[in-house]
């Protein structure tokens, strides 16, 4: 039960997480579950058996799938960091109109908004959408980041920057600001940062572009957002 405390478990404390080897411990100064969580997908999750026989198609493209596990736990990851940036916001009202409140204001609406489009704002429940939208969209689905020119063209330069500001440019160039996460939580960005450039940059090259598994990553900046907002939150609520 340790074990999966210290090591498995993301809400963990990381002054916990101590990487005990035969040379001695190690003390990261970084959460590792990123790493863990990746060797979980595939070292365990991509070589499961008996996935096509059960349900169709093998377990890895079950969890990285469209509206699958993963996407679904993005949700709800995005939804409740939203509302938490928004606890944050209303304790930090009271210092006035700062940088660092607006901020918060942009990552609550990041995370609101990013929620509503994983679901097609409702769209994969209910059914209900707009054909207007539908109709520009590389998936046919009523959302606005799968819009021919923003997915074509923005969308993973906004994954890169974004996740290279919040794992490195932010605790490193701007630590007074409790808005951008913290280094603890460096690895749940910078490893999205690198499969989205390197996602592209063999998209460029002369081999054949390598597999999208952006939702196995993606789930890293969800539950980085969601500790970082955790965090803050929590924080406050102590004072």
């Amino acid at each position: 039960m340790n074990f999966l405390e210290s090591y498995l478990n993301p809400f963990s404390p990381i002054s916990k997480k101590k990487i005990k080897t035969q040379w001695g411990n190690i003390k990261p100064k970084v959460d590792i579950f990123p790493i863990l969580y990746l060797i979980f997908i595939y070292g365990i999750v991509y070589i499961l058996p008996y996935g096509e026989q059960l349900i169709g198609i093998s377990w890895f493209d079950w969890f990285r799938n469209e509206d699958g596990p993963l996407e679904w736990i993005q949700f709800f990851l995005y939804l409740s960091a939203g509302f938490l940036a928004i606890s944050c916001i209303r304790k930090r009202v009271k210092d006035g109109l700062n940088l660092n409140l607006i901020i918060w204001g942009l990552l609550a609406f990041l995370c609101l908004f990013v929620a509503g489009e994983e679901i097609s704002w409702g769209e994969r429940i209910t059914g209900f959408g707009f054909d207007a939208i539908r109709n520009l969209n590389s998936q046919g689905e009523s959302n606005i980041h799968n819009l021919h020119y923003f997915h074509h063209l923005l969308l993973d330069p906004s994954f890169e920057i974004s996740c290279i500001l919040f794992g490195w440019l932010g605790w490193k160039y701007l630590p007074k600001l409790d808005a951008l996460p913290a280094k603890k939580y460096s690895l749940y960005f910078l490893f999205v940062a690198l499969f989205y450039l390197y996602f592209d940059i063999s998209f460029s090259s002369t081999v054949e572009q390598i597999r999208n598994d952006q939702e196995i990553f993606e789930l890293l900046m969800a539950l980085g957002l969601f500790l970082h907002c955790r965090d803050n939150s929590l924080l406050q609520n102590r004072k």
